[in-house]
Order: structure tokens, then sequence, then C-alpha cells
């Protein structure tokens, strides 16, 4: 066959096994190709190859396929790991969150989806060369290539040649090269799957750990957690036999000094401080008298702010009076500002029951409490402790029927007033027998709450705080300021308070001519204070902010007081030596140490070591408290406390402060003289409504002991008698003195003043008696 019919189709030197020629796939690195990679041996050449280049070629193409291989079954388990987070074979909650679809191979095996690929692609590649021969073939009998024409006619092909079975055996070599390599790599594939497993069986060993550790430790905080029983709803806690949510009692000691816990005659109080967290005391607001601490305690804001400036006063600016023991006008709702407790719960949709707590009965904002009980002050005080623990045993939550029949079940917060300290510190003095067995009957009814509660299995439900308004001084006629010595009285209009006195003059004019007569008197006197509320009032009072404080002050020094002419006439005292009632003061200055309340606390919303001991706090901060370990919101207010309380240690009874008592009077505070009669004082009884819930119209919500009403004076002076309230009286003794007050020490020695003391105690125990047989102790 002619040469140049060869070469017709082939020009130059591209022969027929040139790449170019025969192999499409190595026409030009730059043209489109089925191979996945271009290698070496598919660059643009000219030459033609043998069987053996051809053979390495594809031995490196099939290193270099492997090589890929393995970085994508790598790089697929990577990005699996990462999809699924661990090796767990438990099923993945986020497998949501993958994605979705794709064969089931992919989703089992990352490097099975990578081998059928490859091998998809290696049997493509093979049947393209097969046709490739057949191609040529077809060619050669054509007479297109004389070689290979020449092949033909001797009726076989020649060993090494690129068609026929030198193809099939060189796939059959490609075949074993490819297995032997095979067998080579999968060692080290396993070597690496086997490094790479044991990270994965140790994290799924730790994951399983902490997983049971998880376990563990909810179940041991259920397992001490108070009361708590599977099934029970959350913010809800058993007792074994209902369910309660978060409870709280407040009792309020009115009259029970700081130093009362020290003179070891309240075991169950000082059992109390050492479970609880308690300050040293707790200081009052001022001034400090019942009904503005018990609304300051109420409402967390000072007495400028929630408008019960004392317990008297007079408005201007609406020309009404505010006496506290008169129903009538004390109970109105425009005099009580701010939001107490009560009212804050059940606008949060926790129930309450207020017993006989100043303020109570005054329908504010519009609302009652769940459960209202009107002041008693003959109330005994088991009769307390019944009716707290009553309000307990009511169905909850865990019956709404019953809850229902019952006029809407049990309620979370119980607060409840306890007036015995404060009305027998009055009439007998702080430092009196009488008051001594007062402070003992009260720590027993403690006792005996504290009883039920445990028998209730409550103890660790219900939170317990036990606070006081403020504490009590010993005063007589020794330490009186007659009002009339010191000031012109005519230019007077209104008076307001007392011990301490606010004067309202009748003419604004009136005031800094007063004022210059009051400052004049003290310097002579150092007995009181004198106070303008706009100019000199100490800013620690927060007193000045409210049109019904007064414009000008008389504070009077702890122990002592101003009184009227009308009312106690000093001079004529001192001539006949006259005792004066009450024996028992407050509302001085609300730092004094004889003026200290206290405030202990127990419970879940107190989980602080036992004993433990704050840093002294105004009793503003009572307030946000409350409302914390009920978990409802407070509202605004003065107070800066908030549960978690931060203890600063633990109370050492060693480190008790020794606190000052004003200097004792000339007479025993608790005894009358032989032969003399006492100052006319009238004895005006509390008020005293039925008790019972919700009222439609509540009477006197409390009563504060010895008070005096705003007096006005005009032309003609009314007389204004002072209150004394009674109760009954109890023996007891004290380690630390004996009787009632202490004589004066000038007169200690006298023979005549000893035989006075117990003619008076004698004359003072037949008239509690024949006030007993007559029905007249109030």
């Amino acid at each position: 066959m002619p040469s140049n019919t060869l070469g017709a189709n082939h020009p130059g030197p591209q022969g027929l096994l040139s790449p170019a020629g025969y192999d499409d796939d190595a026409s030009s690195i730059h043209s489109r190709s089925d191979q996945d990679t271009d290698s070496d041996d598919d660059q643009l050449q000219m030459r033609a190859r043998n069987s053996r280049e051809l053979r390495a070629a594809d031995r490196i193409v099939l290193m270099e396929e492997e090589e890929l291989d393995r970085l994508v079954t790598t790089t697929r388990q990577q990005q699996e790991r990462q999809r699924r987070g661990s090796g767990l074979s438990v099923p993945n909650p986020l497998r949501m969150f993958g994605r979705h679809g794709g064969s089931s191979s992919q989703q089992s095996s990352p490097s099975a989806s990578v081998e059928d690929l490859v091998s998809e692609k290696r049997r493509a590649r093979r049947s393209r060369r097969r046709q490739k021969r057949q191609r040529l073939r077809e060619d050669a009998r054509h007479g297109e290539d004389g070689e290979l024409m020449y092949e033909m006619e001797e009726g076989g092909v020649k060993d090494g040649s690129s068609t026929g079975d030198g193809t099939d055996r060189e796939n059959s070599l490609e075949e074993a090269e490819r297995r032997r390599r095979l067998d080579l790599v999968a060692p080290a594939r396993r070597a690496r799957v086997g490094g790479r497993g044991w990270p994965r069986w140790l994290l799924i060993r730790a994951l399983v750990a902490v997983g049971l550790s998880m376990l563990a430790l909810v179940a041991w905080k259920l397992s001490r957690g108070p009361g708590r029983r599977l099934g029970t709803p959350p913010g809800l806690v058993s007792n074994g036999t209902a369910l309660f949510g978060p409870t709280t009692i407040i009792l309020s000691l009115d009259g029970f000094r700081a130093d009362f816990l020290h003179r070891g005659l309240t075991p169950r109080l000082s059992a109390f401080v050492r479970e609880g967290v308690s300050p040293q005391y707790m200081e009052p607001s001022f001034p400090s008298l019942t009904f503005p601490n018990h609304y300051t305690l109420a409402t967390g804001l000072y007495p400028e702010a929630h408008g019960i400036v004392g317990n008297s006063f007079w408005d201007p600016v609406t020309g009404d009076e505010f006496h506290y023991t008169d129903p009538a006008r004390s109970l109105d709702a425009k005099w009580w500002g701010g939001e107490p407790f009560w009212v804050s719960a059940e606008r949060q949709g926790v129930r309450t029951a207020v017993h006989m707590w100043p303020g109570s009965e005054a329908r504010i904002h519009d609302m009652f409490a769940s459960f209202v009980d009107r002041y008693n002050g003959k109330e005994p005080l088991d009769k307390k402790v019944a009716r707290i623990l009553g309000l307990l045993d009511l169905p909850g939550k865990e019956s709404a029927a019953a809850a229902a029949a019952a006029g809407g079940g049990r309620p979370q917060l119980i607060a409840a007033y306890v007036p015995n300290v404060d009305t027998d510190g009055h009439k007998y003095g702080p430092n009196s027998t009488e008051t001594r067995a007062t402070i003992q009957r009260v720590d027993a009814m403690l006792d005996d709450l504290f009883a039920g509660l445990e028998r209730r299995n409550l103890t660790d439900i219900v939170n317990v705080m036990v606070v006081s308004d403020h504490g009590m001084a010993t005063t007589d006629a020794s330490r009186l300021v007659q009002l009339e010595d010191l000031v012109d009285t005519s230019a007077v209009e209104h008076t307001d308070g007392w011990p301490l006195y606010g004067l309202r003059p009748k003419d604004d004019e009136h005031t800094q001519a007063l004022h210059r007569q009051l400052r004049h008197a003290a310097r002579s006197n150092p007995s009181f204070d004198v106070y303008l509320r706009d100019v000199d009032m100490p800013a620690r009072y927060h007193f000045a902010n409210n049109p019904r404080i007064a414009p000008l002050w008389i504070v009077p020094k702890t122990g002592w007081a101003i009184v009227t002419r009308d009312e106690f006439d000093v001079h004529e005292a001192k001539g006949k030596a006259l005792v004066y009632h009450p024996r028992g003061l407050h509302g001085y200055d609300n730092q004094h140490p004889l003026m200290r309340a206290i405030f202990i606390a127990r419970g879940p919303a107190f989980p602080h070591p036992a004993n433990s001991r704050l840093e002294p706090f105004q009793n503003i901060n009572v307030y946000n408290i409350l409302c914390d370990s009920l978990h409802i919101q407070p509202r605004p207010n003065n107070g800066t406390l908030r549960l978690p309380l931060k203890p600063v240690g633990v109370h050492d009874a060693a480190a008790q402060p020794e606190l000052p008592d004003p200097p004792p009077p000339a007479l025993s505070a608790s005894q009358d003289a032989p032969g003399r009669a006492s100052a006319p004082t009238s004895v005006a009884a509390p008020p005293q409504p039925t008790s019972g819930a919700t009222p439609d119209q509540p009477p006197a919500s409390s009563h504060d002991g010895p008070g005096r009403a705003s007096s006005s004076f005009s032309s003609s002076s009314s007389s204004s008698s002072i209150p004394v309230a009674a109760a009954p009286p109890g023996p007891a003794s004290q380690a630390a003195s004996a009787g009632a007050d202490a004589a004066a020490p000038g007169d200690a020695s006298s023979i005549g003043d000893r035989l006075k003391g117990w003619w008076g105690w004698l004359a003072d125990k037949l008239g509690h008696a024949w006030d007993s047989i007559t029905g007249s102790a109030q």
C-alpha cells in the first residue's frame, strides 16, 4: 500500500500509534476529557508510546486516583462527623437539622459512595477503549495503517500491540496491579481507621458517663428538695398531704426591743436566731411609732412617702385629721399611699391573709386581702396561733374543688400583728416584771407556732419572718417638759404627734417667732431638739417632703416627753411626787439603741448557714425581702436589699452590745409612792370590733398603746386625755434585774425609798386585782 495513502489521514510524524491518533483522552491537556484528572502522559506528545509506557502511565493514573479517593474519603468522614457531632450510635435528635435525601449507601458509608463513583468511571473508560479498538480494526480493514494491515493479514496481533488480546492482557495486568496496590494500601488504611477509632471509643464512653452522672445529680437534687415528690407540678412543694406554693408568714411583735433577745427570756426566739439569718438589730423609720413603721414594713416607703407620718396628724390640704384609734377617720383610703404587700400579692394572683396588721382594714387601691381579721386587743395569744395554723390547713392547689368551697383556698402570705409587748411596755415600762412576763408569753406563743409547723412537715417549706416596729424607753415624771413653758401656745393652731410635737402656727408668719422661742428655751434645757421642717430637719430622718408634716418640731431626747398642762402638770407632779403614765415611750430618734427593732428569718427563701449574721439595715427593706420570698414583683420603693441576702458572718453571743438606758427615775416606774395620788389620767379602751374576713366597713385596725390625739388650741383649750392601754399582768423574773425599773443611785440606799417601793408594788397588785373584779381592766 503506498505510503502516501497511509499518511493521507495522518500527516507528518503522527503515526497510528501516536496518542493523538488513537486516544481521544490524550488529544490535548486543554481539551475536554472524560477522565477525572490530567496526568503527565496526557501532555501533548507527538511520538508513539509502547505498551509498557502506557501501563506505567495507567499505574500513575491509578495511584493518583487512589490518592484522590483517600482524600475524598477523609474529607467526607470529617464532614459527616461534624454533622453528626459525635460517633455515638444512638439516635441523633439534631438529625433534623442535617441534609435529607440521598442514597442509603451515602448515609451508611461515605467511603462506599466514593468507591462506587470510581468504579463507574473506570468502567466507562474501559468501554471507550473497547470502542477505540473496534474503530482501529475497521480502519485496518480499509488499509489506513500498514502495520496494522500486516498484523491482520498474518492472522494475529503483534505482542505489545494496542489492539486485541494485548489490550486485554494489559487490562488484566492493570487489575492485578491495582489489587496489589490495594493490598499494600489496605493495612495502612486500617491502621488509620483504627487510630481514629480509639478516640471515638473513648468519646462514646465519656459521654455515657457524663449522661449517667447528670441523671444521678438530678435524682439527688430531687431527693434533697423539701417535700418534693414525683408528679408535683412546677413551683409547688408537697408536705406529704398537700401542695404548697411559695408561702411566707410574717409576724410583727409591736414594741419588741432588740436587746430583749439577750435577757434569757426568749428560748424559742434565741433558737430561731441560731437556725436562721438575722442582723443584730433592725433600724426603724422616723418617727419610731407603730402606724408609720408598720406601714413602712408593708410598703418599703419612708413615712414621708406613704403619708402615714404619725399616729395622729393633720392634713392641711383636706383640712382633715387622722387618729389611729378612730376608725371613722383612720380607715379612709385617702390616707394610705403606696402599695402594701397584701395588695401587691393579690394583684399578682397570690392569696393573702392579714391578722390585725395596722392599715389592713382600709380599702387601699380598692382592694382587701383575701382574709382580713379586725383588730382585737384582748385576743389571747393561743388564738393567734390557732388562726395562723388554721389558714395553713385550708385546701390548696392540690384540690381545686375543695379550695373553691373554702372561699378560694389557702393563702400564701400570712401577716399577723402581736401588740402585747408594746401594750405592757407602755403600761408598766420596758424593764418591769410584767413586761418580762409578757415577753415570755409571746416567746411561748412562737414556740407553739413552730411546733405546729413541724407537725405539718412545713418547717422547710414555709418561710417565717419575725420583725418588730420599734423599741421602748423608760420615762417618768422627772423627764417631762411642759409645752407651755417653751412656747406661746396661743399662737399654735394644731399640734401633731406624741411624745414629739409638731406645731402648726395659726399664721405662717409666726413660725419663725415660735422657732426662736424654742431655740432660746433649748439653750437652757438640753432635753429636746428643735427643727424647722424645711430648714434644718436631719436628712437621715427622711421627714420633710410631705405637707402632712408640721413645719416646726420639738423632738425630745430618748426617755423624755413633751406634755401640755391639761394633760399633766409637771410642776404639781414634782411637788406631790405624782407618777406619770405611761411608763414606757417610743417615737424618738430612730437610730437610738433603745429604739432598735428585730428581724429574724428562716425558710427555703433564706438558704443561708445557720446563725448567719447580717449587717444592720432599715425596715424599708422588709417589703422587698417579703415579695422576693413569694416570687412576686415589688412596686418601686425606698428599699435596696433583695434576696438572696448576704451574711457577713455568724452571731457571737459574747459580742452583744450593751444598750444604754435613760437615767433611771427617782421612783420605780411600776411603783407609786405611798400616800401619793397618781396624776389624773383617763383610760381609753382600744376599739374592739369582732374578728372577721373581708369586712365591708373595717373598723379601727390597731392600737399603739398610749397616745394622744392631735389637739387644736383656741381661746378655751379642751382637755386632751392620754389613753393608757392595759393587759393582764403576770409574774416573771429576770436574771439581770428584779422588780420594775431600778431606782436612782442616790435613792437606792435609802431605806425609806425601799419601803415606798414595796408599798407601791403591793398597791399596784391590789389595783390589778380590783380591776379584774370590777372588769375595768383594758
